[in-house]
């Protein structure tokens, strides 16, 4: 049996960069529609004054970031009625893509996001309409 592997790329804003690749747990994982599967960041444990903050504070924020682990393929686009039966139906659901992509960091509004436990670990599942900023690396 193979074992899951995550590629850990580098380190950003408190997190690890994973991608999704043949190996690990998050090729199981589909997302649906226009949510998106984020990892949330660690976040500060010490204030500008260097007081340490207990565990929840950070949890407890009305907006939080996190690294883009998946995302669903996007709206759907309604499909045309059509009442000719000499047509041929393709039935292939077409979608809108969404802005986000896998890779981003993004920064959500948490009462839009939906907390999930798998694996062991914590993750939201967010509408693209709870995101409020993406932060993306982009080759120019």
């Amino acid at each position: 049996m193979g074992a899951n592997i995550l590629l850990i790329i580098g380190f950003q804003s408190n997190f690890a960069f994973m991608h999704v690749t043949s190996d690990n747990k998050f090729k199981k994982l589909v997302v649906i529609g226009d949510r998106v599967l984020i990892q949330p960041s660690r976040g500060n444990e010490r204030t500008d004054s260097g007081l340490y903050l207990p565990p929840g504070v950070q949890e407890r924020e009305k907006v939080q970031q996190g690294y883009v682990i998946k995302t669903g393929p996007g709206y759907a686009i309604p499909m045309p009625v059509d009442d000719e039966p000499w047509k041929q139906s393709d039935e292939q659901v077409k979608y809108i893509p969404l802005q986000v992509r896998e890779g981003d960091i993004a920064i959500f509004l948490l009462s839009g996001a939906t907390e999930v436990l798998y694996e062991g670990e914590k993750y939201f599942i967010v509408p693209q309409s709870a995101i409020l900023m993406l932060e993306r690396e982009e080759d120019i």
